[in-house]
């Protein structure tokens, strides 16, 4: 993963329950900027990185994703007391998504997408247990009269009371019944084989391998067993989740298909 430098806060986006905000870096792109101090801390971050990466590995249309130096200073230039706040909370690596400027939200009256394009999406999203891509919030952008993929903090829900162990590997995900494109999702089985195909032990351990030492180690600060302290083992944990998921994967699969039905 490529590190940019935020040189200037530009705008926050107060849709986001976090408060993201789009910022200037130092390689002159704009990029939307999540904070680690925000309230859902430095695993949403994570779940952005992974779930990211593994979005573009599975070739589906994702911003690039980066880490973002952010030095508190720039707290001093925002009136909002708020936003400071976050700044000063957030001093060190961030997480950011390319900018897409002009985008408009995704409407699903309005915006077709192929039976192909749906399937592989809800593949996904089952597959990395995205609770937040709704009719009420499709966290889809349209772009150059394409969808796209953005904002997924709220994926990875195992994680948050996690150590390390993978229990049930194929559990069905019961949210993906509403999934906005559940609907036209009709060749979930017929995508399977190549979106798994995909993802290789050496593809998943080069997408962990883009969290930074210090997210994995303030992610298990607070276990007091101590389990996940060290970074290796902890990205290992990771990568055996995916592949234990992918390997029983024709349960949650089946339940997709089901919640379709």
């Amino acid at each position: 993963m490529r590190t940019v430098t935020v040189e200037r806060y530009v705008t926050p986006l107060r849709e986001g329950g976090s408060l993201p905000a789009v910022v200037e870096a130092d390689d002159l792109g704009m990029y939307v900027l999540k904070f680690r101090g925000a309230g859902q801390g430095v695993r949403a971050l994570m779940a952005e990185i992974i779930s990211g990466g593994i979005a573009r590995a599975l070739g589906l249309p994702m911003p690039e994703v980066v880490l973002a130096e952010l030095d508190p200073a720039l707290a001093q230039t925002e009136p909002d007391p708020e936003i400071q706040d976050l700044i000063r909370a957030s001093a060190g690596l961030n997480a950011g998504l390319d900018y897409l400027s002009g985008a408009v939200n995704f409407d699903p009256s309005a915006d077709a997408v192929s039976q192909d394009f749906a399937s592989r999406l809800v593949w996904f999203d089952t597959l990395v247990g995205n609770v937040d891509r709704t009719a009420r919030n499709t966290n889809l952008l349209m772009w150059h009269r394409q969808p796209w993929l953005i904002d997924h903090g709220a994926s990875l829900t195992f994680h948050h009371a996690w150590n390390g162990a993978v229990a049930d590997p194929g559990k069905p995900f019961a949210p993906i019944a509403e999934h906005v494109l559940l609907p036209r999702a009709s060749e979930l089985a017929a995508v399977d084989g190549e979106l798994a195909g995909r993802l290789t032990p050496e593809r998943l351990r080069a997408v962990v391998d883009g969290v930074p030492d210090g997210f994995l180690a303030q992610a298990a600060a607070d276990r007091e067993d101590g389990s996940l302290a060290d970074p290796a083992a902890h990205r290992a944990a990771y990568v055996r989740y995916f592949e234990s998921r992918l390997a029983d994967r024709g349960r949650w699969l089946q339940g997709a298909i089901d919640a379709r039905g």
